[in-house]
Order: structure tokens, then C-alpha cells, then sequence
């Protein structure tokens, strides 16, 4: 808004820009801002996905891409031999419709990522099954369309959540009787019981609050590569941010592990005390001077 009023200034359509000297609070973070998820959680995730789009969510996790970037690629851009793609252009929804924006969102997101032997056995051959679109997009829908955000993640994205028990669960407890249940937006739990599965599966994904968002694979990525020790100029580099202040103030965050990695660093410390300083030598204060 301050952007645009300044405009008008500068245009001479405003005097003055009423925007100056405000200051908006900053917003706080909540649980569900940025989440990660663990190598285990991805494996449990990767084998509930469809087989057409797992490919797509390993590229995601494996080479932290963004949407745009992902759904964006083209195999001109991919190279299995050496493991590699480049980012080159990317994908750009607007209102229910897709187009190919030929340059990354900055200068530095213009970049070489290198793929992991994970991500490169699944594209291999990928191809052969789903042929690309007339223009060589690696990722279509089933109608050889391009995809859609909105659509993937209400259809596929957010079941598959669900199946993988990441957002609210859905248990077996008969024939033909399944229990769905969710947390509603104030983390409050519901049950209701469903006859055939995916209408408990559908109304999990309906009415169920948050979830892992197609982003956070992003932070996932980041948040691996830092605690693996990769150095964070090269975790910059890979993800497109000019600057190393954005990975570490944006897309790391703590792993859940962090308690035993902290231990760890500290396991081979070990106190020595000295033998006058042991409680049946130590002086006695009340002697001392005597």
C-alpha cells in the first residue's frame, strides 16, 4: 500500500503519502506457520501419492523448488546424466489459469540444483508413462493440461495428507465402518463415522483445520541441508535467495531432533575435578586464617 500511495506522490496525483510514519505490528508466528516434516514422514507420504504426481513432491522435498518452479519445468532443463536441472522459468496461476513466466522470481533464482539420486530414479523414465506437453512440461494433469494449484491440492495434496496420517486420521473399525477424525481451527477434536472410506477421507480434507501447505517441503528441504551441516552459503545458492539472510531467517527452522543433536555435541565433555577439591578434602572455611 505504501508502494502504490508513493507512486501516486510521485505521479503528483497525492500531495503527501498519508502511509509515512506508520508502522504495522509484526504479525506472530503460530504453530502451524512453516512447518517440516521428517525423512520418515515424507517415505509415508511419497507412498500414498498417486503414482503421477509422486514424482512431483520428491522434486519438491529433494530439491526445495517452489510450486511455480516445480509444475514450471520443462525437460530441456533437466539433465539425469549428471544429476542436475536448472531453474529457467516458472509457472504462473492467475485466476484458474496457467501461464509460463520465461525468468525465475529474482536474478538469483535463476540457478543450478542438484537432483538427488531419489528424485532422479523417479524421473527416469517418467516421461515414457506420462508423456510432457507439446512444450516438454515435465508435470501435467491427467488430461495432458497444465496443473493447476488449487485443484492438486484439494484433490490430491490434502487426501494424501490424510492417508499418510498427517492431518487428522482415518481408522478402519469394522466392515465397512470408518472413523474420521480432525481438529477444527481452535485445535478442538471431531469424530464422525463413515461408511465407505473416501467420503471419511473427503470430509477429513473439507472440514480439517491447517495441515502441511506444498511450501513447506521448501522449508523442509532448507531445514534438512542446515542440519546436515551444509554450509549456508551453498543453501542459498541452491534455493535462489540472494541473500543468506533470507534461508536462515525464513526457510530454517529447528529440527525436531534438536535436543539429541545438542546432547550429542556436548557427549564427550566430562567433568575431572581435582582430587583437593573433592568434599572430603576441601578446606574449611571457618579455618581458614587460623
Amino acid at each position: 500500500m505504501h508502494g502504490v500511495i508513493r507512486s501516486a506522490v510521485r505521479d503528483r496525483f497525492l500531495a503527501f503519502n498519508p502511509c509515512d510514519g506508520i508502522r504495522l505490528p509484526r504479525r506472530r508466528r503460530k504453530d502451524s506457520d512453516d512447518q517440516t516434516v521428517t525423512r520418515t514422514e515424507i517415505n509415508a507420504l511419497l507412498a500414498v501419492l498417486p503414482h503421477r504426481y509422486r514424482p512431483l513432491v520428491a522434486l519438491a522435498v529433494g530439491t526445495g523448488l517452489r510450486w511455480g518452479e516445480c509444475v514450471g519445468l520443462r525437460w530441456d532443463a533437466i539433465d539425469l546424466d549428471t544429476r542436475t536441472l536448472r531453474v529457467i522459468r516458472v509457472a504462473v496461476e492467475v485466476s484458474g489459469h496457467v501461464t509460463t513466466k520465461p525468468y525465475p522470481k529474482s536474478k538469483a533464482g535463476r540457478r543450478d540444483v542438484p537432483l538427488p539420486p531419489f528424485v532422479a530414479t523417479l524421473l527416469d523414465g517418467y516421461a515414457d508413462t506420462y508423456p510432457p506437453s507439446p512444450l516438454g512440461d515435465v508435470f501435467t494433469n491427467t488430461a495432458g493440461g497444465p496443473m493447476r494449484r488449487t485443484l492438486f491440492r484439494s484433490r490430491i495434496w490434502r487426501p494424501a495428507l490424510v492417508r499418510a496420517g498427517l492431518l487428522g486420521k482415518v481408522i478402519e473399525t469394522g466392515p465397512q465402518r470408518f472413523l474420521a477424525t480432525w481438529p477444527d481451527g481452535t485445535g478442538l477434536e471431531w469424530t464422525k463415522e463413515f461408511t465407505i472410506e473416501r467420503d471419511a477421507i473427503k470430509h477429513v480434507v473439507q472440514h480439517a483445520a491447517g495441515g502441511l501447505r506444498f511450501h513447506d517441503l521448501r522449508h523442509t528441504y532448507a531445514t534438512w541441508l542446515v542440519s546436515d551441516g551444509v554450509p549456508i552459503n551453498d543453501v542459498a545458492s541452491v534455493l535462489g535467495h540472494e541473500q543468506t539472510s533470507t534461508t536462515l531467517d525464513r526457510y530454517t527452522h529447528a529440527s525436531r531432533d534438536r535436543h539429541t543433536r545438542v546432547r550429542g555435541a556436548l557427549a564427550d565433555f566430562s567433568l575431572t575435578p581435582a582430587d583437593e577439591d573433592t568434599p572430603d578434602k576441601a578446606e574449611d572455611p571457618s579455618k581458614e586464617g587460623s
